[in-house]
């Protein structure tokens, strides 16, 4: 596991997690996964293209949690 990568959900992040935290581990996720800290200009677009899957997956991860006591993430930021 990355150690920089940190848990997004409640109760350990007290708010909700932002755009900026899903993408910062997600590409922390592609670096620790592809072994490269910055991709050389010909695999740019695919580096780019799975940080981007898999902070979108991350977020739909996020908002469908249930939390013990809380209910679900949805719910609680429509209230």
């Amino acid at each position: 596991m990355c150690r920089s990568i940190k848990t997004l959900r409640p109760p350990v992040l007290p708010e909700e997690a932002t755009e900026d935290d899903i993408r910062a581990a997600a590409l922390q996720y592609v670096r620790k996964v592809s072994g490269f800290r910055a991709p050389a200009a010909h695999n740019r677009e695919v580096f780019d293209r799975a940080v981007d899957e898999i902070a979108e997956a991350t977020a739909r991860l996020l908002d469908g949690l249930e939390i013990k006591g809380g209910g679900r993430r949805a719910a609680e930021s429509a209230e």
